[in-house]
Formats: C-alpha cells, structure tokens, sequence
C-alpha cells in the first residue's frame, strides 16, 4: 500500500498539470459531474413514449424537412426545435431519442455555467451547485424531454451567469455571449420575457437593499444613487457601440430562427433565404420575424384567454411537484438565503438575487401556465440551485468541523441530514425518471404523457409500413375520428388529431398510409380489401368493429397517464413479432 510520502508527490504533480491549463480541483469536480450528468441523461433516451406536446412538436419538423415550409406557431412555441431538430434528424434520422438529443446534451453540460460563479461563490458551493445543476430530480427528468422549459431555463441561467461574469471581469466577450444565450431563450419559448421581469425585480430588491443601508452619516441612498447613474451614464458614453452590437446579435438570432421559410416549389409567400436572390424582401422578413411574431404572441397567449383559471389550483399542483422533485432544493435553499444573510458579510448580492428570483417564479408561474404542468418547476428550480448551494456547503462545513472538534452528536446530525438530502434526490430521480417515467403516481408526468409502452407496435409498423401494400393503419371511432380536415393541413387529416397524439408522429415517421372509417361498415370494407397492419380505436368504441378484426392480435395501452385505454390491433400476419401481452 502507498505511503503518505508516495502519494504526496503525485497529487503535487497533478496539481501542476492542472494548474498549466489554468484548472484546479474545483475545474475537476465539475468536470466529474459533468460527465456522469450527460451519462445520466444519455442512458435509454428513447425508452419513454412521446409526450403529446413532444409527438406535436416533433411532427411538425418533420413537416418541415418535407415541405420546406416554416411559420411561427405560437400554440406550439418557439421555434428552435423545428430548426435544430430538423438538422440533426438528417443526421441520425427521427427517432424519440434523437428528438431529445440537444436538450439532454444541453442538460448534461449544464453544470457547467456554475464555473462563471467562481468570484462570488466558495469552491464548495460552486461544486454544490453543479451538483444541483445535474441532478436535481426536475432537472434530470425534463432535460430527457423535448419541451421548451428545460431549454429556456438552461439558455437564460447561462446568459444570467454570463451577465455576472462579465461585471466581474470586466470583460465584453462574455456580455455578447449572454446576449447570444439571451436571444436563443427567446427562440425556444416565449416566457423568456418573465426572466427579464424577474431579473428586473430581483435586481431592484437587492440594489434596495444596497441603497438603504445605513452608516455614521445616516442614509446613504440618494448619493448612491446620484454615483450609480452617473457612473452608468460615462460608461455608456464611453462604449456606445457594445449595446448597439449586442442589439444587433440580439436581433440576428431571432430573426434567423423566427423568420418564415417557403418551400421549394413556392412562388409566393415570404421566406428568409428568399432575400438572397431578392434583397427588397428582406424588409418584409425582418417584420415578420420580429412584429409580426410578436403579434401572433401576443393575440394568442396575452389576449387569448389561456390563463383564465383559478390560482389555487395551479398553485397547489406546482408546489406538489417542487415537494417530490426539489423538497431538499427548496429547504437547502432556504437555509441558504438565510444564513448568507443574517451571517458573515452579510447578504450576498447573487444569492439574494437568485432566492427572490426563483422565490417570485414559485409565486408566478402558477398565474401565467395555461395547464397544469410539472416542467414549469424547472424555471423556479434552477435560480434556487444557486442558494440550495450555499445551503448544502454550509452543511458540509458543520459537519467538517464538527469531525474535526470530535463532536459525534453534530456531526452525526449533519451526516444524518446530508444522507437524507442525497437521499431524496437520488430516490426521487431514480424513480420518477427510470423506474417510473410514465407512471400516473409519478408527480413529475404530465397527463398527457401515455402510460402504455406502444413502442413495440409503432416499430413494427415502421418495419412493415414500406413493404404493405394499401391502408397501412385504419382509424375508427368518434374519439379519435371527425373526417374534418381542418383550418390547417395535418396528416391524417380524417383523424382527431389532437386526441390521437403521440400517433401521427409515429405514423409519420414510419411513413404509414392511414386512413379512417367513421362506421362500422366502412371499416369492415376496408379491413377486408386492405388487411391493414393495424387497426387503432378507443377501448369503449370497439364493439360494433370487433366481428371484423378476428384476423387481428389486440393489445391495449393508454394514450394518456390515465384513462383513454385503446386497442391496437395487430394483423396475425405480423403480431408474431410483438411481446407478450402487458398484464
């Protein structure tokens, strides 16, 4: 066994190779943690069925790499998944877990940003907070799911972080690359606006704080004020020309992601590339990208209603999943706030900047969601990582040096309480994200998230769908059938389609053939003359279609987390190649 004397030597010698490339420890804890994050994100990516809002979003990318043809749609949000996605399925093709590719790489290297904090957190905390970042249950759940929230949290921390930093450095590369962050929050969802709100607010809570301090010559705000603004004014005067760039990179992203897109055989409409072969339109795109954008938002989700609900509610279903999957964020964070307070040098301005952030998201959100959803937690729990990290360092200190004095009752309260911290973590992330992820007990899924493995029936039609001559899949039933095509072109168009997600997305990408029968006689006509490879309708809506499927195979799922139990049937022909039936 190697001696202290041996050992000392090479920790020296890492140390120097580390401190060459400008690292430390603290560089390599976050490192570690950044590896075993995107492991964690990375394993079975594609094992959870699609949720109704990822099949949604996912389809219409789809539709997008074949048509060519791009609009904002502000019921589906931004549009940096249709763009992104649509590149990296032409590299790795469609699947559910290339679609949730970039925000699970994205959630994997999140822990990153912690690092930006180094000149206003210990090392400890900074540790402490990658180790929020990475594994927080919410977290880890929802940055393995295609939907905005995640990436907008990720995107606008990044850019906050970077903000930081640059005040701190001094340095301009880091405010243009916050702007860069900044304008990609904007392109993944819309309430990237409400940072801005709660950034405005936290900030004018602590420069509050700043200004009413008080010292042997009284209150000292007004002067603090008069330096503050004039301060800020010189360096404007100074440096004009940083605000007009960022301005301009701002505006570059945003109109790049949100500008419409024509197909190839298009002669009308306008479209971005389209500016390449006649500049005059570029007037015309750059509307709207950016006002006629802001209006299709505005009439939708400002005037069009979606949050007239009851704020108890909401409120009482967020604060269920911030128990489950950030009980110990939320205490730590607490403990935090308070002992960053009411201790040592008093308040720091990142951390009370963070709690009141994160503490007016808790109070907000519930108001502004237009449906009772879990990932909306995700925006409240990434700023209270940042005083749960000071909360969990500070633990770790308690129980240090009470090892250090001997003092066994201390230090096994402190251990005790830090086990049960990591513990609720790691059992609520286990659960909730590989044990359970679609399970209706599970408070961090969303109902529309199907709670039937269908998996195995949609890649069997995606295998036989291209060599199936005909109708490749027959819907029937009033629930997931209207024969109505509807305002806007969506395949099948004979289908209820909203009721009938994840399916299109899944018939979309194996390329199937569908078709509906509204009665039971064109779907016996159907069923005889085509054999479709399956047959699809809701549990409660078979009976009159049964006599003609007695060459099929049934297996029933539910398309959401409860209720809505559905038959597939499966020709015998190829129902050989499914698992057995789920007890």
């Amino acid at each position: 066994m190697a001696t202290v004397d041996e050992v000392a030597p090479s920790l020296n010698r890492v140390q120097a190779l580390l401190a060459r490339f400008g690292l430390d420890r603290v560089h390599v804890a976050v490192f570690e943690i950044v590896v075993v994050a995107l492991v964690a994100r990375l394993y079975d990516l594609g094992g959870r069925v699609a949720h109704w809002d990822e099949a949604r979003v996912a389809y219409w990318t789809l539709d997008f790499i074949e048509t060519g043809a791009f609009e904002y749609r502000p019921i589906i949000h931004g549009p940096f998944y249709h763009h992104v996605n649509k590149l990296l399925f032409g590299v790795v093709g469609a699947s559910d877990a290339s679609m949730r590719l970039v925000v699970a790489v994205a959630g994997g290297l999140f822990p990153l940003v912690a690092l930006l904090f180094r000149d206003r957190l210990r090392d400890l905390e900074v540790v402490a907070l990658a180790f929020f970042l990475a594994f927080n249950p919410v977290l880890l759940y929802y940055s393995r799911f295609m939907r905005g929230d995640p990436l907008v949290a990720m995107f606008m921390f990044t850019a906050f972080a970077l903000f930081v930093r640059a005040f701190d450095t001094r340095r301009v590369g880091y405010l243009h690359a916050g702007v860069v962050f900044t304008a990609l929050g904007f392109t993944v969802k819309e309430n990237a606006l409400l940072y801005l709100v709660c950034w405005a607010g936290a900030g004018a809570l602590v420069v509050d704080h700043r200004f009413l301090r008080r010292d042997g010559r009284g209150w000292e705000w007004p002067g603090a004020l008069y330096d503050g603004v004039g301060r800020a004014w010189r360096l404007l005067r100074r440096r004009w020309l940083t605000p007009v760039v960022a301005a301009v990179e701002f505006l570059v992203v945003v109109v790049y992601f949100y500008a419409p897109r024509v197909g190839p055989g298009s002669e009308s409409g306008v479209g971005l590339w389209r500016v390449l072969d006649d500049p005059t339109v570029a007037p015309a795109v750059g509307y709207a990208a950016t006002v006629g954008s802001w209006q299709d938002f505005w009439g939708l989700w400002i005037r069009g209603g979606h949050q007239d609900h009851s704020y108890i509610p909401y409120m009482g279903d967020f604060l269920l999943t911030m128990a489950y999957g950030a009980l110990a964020l939320s205490l730590l964070a607490l403990v935090g706030f308070l002992a960053d307070r009411y201790t040592g040098d008093g308040p720091s301005t990142l951390v009370s900047a963070c709690f009141y952030w994160g503490f007016a998201s808790v109070l907000g959100y519930p108001l502004v969601t237009d449906i009772m959803a879990p990932w909306a937690v995700v925006n409240a729990v990434v700023p209270l990582a940042v005083p749960a990290a000071v909360g969990l360092a500070l633990a770790v200190r308690w129980g240090h040096r009470a090892v250090s004095r001997r003092d066994l009752v201390a230090a096994g309260i402190t251990g005790f309480a830090l086990v049960v911290v990591v513990g609720q973590i790691a059992a609520a992330g286990a659960v909730g994200t590989y044990l359970s992820p679609q399970s209706e007990s599970n408070e961090l899924v969303q109902y529309a998230q199907p709670a039937g493995d269908i998996d195995p029936v949609m890649d069997l039609l995606a295998e036989t769908a291209p060599g199936h001559e005909g109708t490749d899949v027959l819907l029937y039933g009033e629930y997931l059938v209207d024969g109505d095509e509807g305002p806007v072109p969506r395949e099948p168009a004979c289908a209820k389609w909203f009721n009938s997600l994840p399916l299109p997305w899944y018939f979309s990408k194996a390329d199937a053939d569908v078709t509906c029968a509204e009665n039971a006689a064109g779907a016996g006509t159907l069923v005889s003359e085509s054999q479709p490879v399956l047959v699809v309708v809701k549990a409660d809506q078979d009976t009159d279609v049964r006599p003609s499927l007695q060459d099929y195979v049934q297996r029933t799922h539910r398309l959401r987390a409860w209720g809505t139990r559905t038959h597939f049937y499966v020709h015998q022909r190829y129902a050989d190649r499914l698992p057995p039936a789920e007890e």
